[in-house]
């Protein structure tokens, strides 16, 4: 788990990561292909959007902790590197000129994932993903 949560930090640094945790690349490929499909199994139960109930909750406590009001999440995204799929490949070529996925996650004032979308190719532009995703259609702060 360690190496899996290290990888998750900084996906770039895999021969750093094995250097500080005494094994080879390989080992962290093998790891995070383990780990990962788990992880997503219990993504259900593990994360949860906050309710419409606990929406102005959620705003208080960012305005509170984080002094950010009319805020009840964060979202961003972030590029997971893969092997180049066979089919399509060139589209997961991101602008770095590496192959990834690109993952949209979203987390509550207490950091807490709340939802993550991992289905898009790494050349699509976060904007893209999230005209795409039903986080748009959350009301406006008034």
């Amino acid at each position: 788990m360690q190496i899996f949560l290290r990888f998750l930090s900084d996906p770039r640094f895999q021969i750093g990561i094995g250097k500080e945790e005494g094994v080879h690349r390989t080992t962290i490929c093998k790891t995070i292909s383990h780990v990962l499909p788990k992880i997503v199994e219990k993504a259900g139960i593990w994360i949860k959007f906050p309710a419409e109930s606990s929406i102005d909750q959620a705003i208080n406590e960012w305005a509170q902790v984080y002094r950010f009001p009319c805020a009840f999440g964060a979202i961003d995204c972030t590029h997971v590197p893969i092997i180049k799929p066979s089919l399509h490949g060139d589209e997961y070529i991101n602008r770095k000129g590496w192959c990834s996925l690109k993952v949209q996650a979203t987390c509550d004032g207490k950091e807490r994932f709340t939802s993550v979308d991992a289905q898009w190719p790494g050349s699509v532009h976060d904007s893209r993903i999230l005209k795409r995703s039903n986080h748009r259609s959350y009301r406006q702060c008034s």
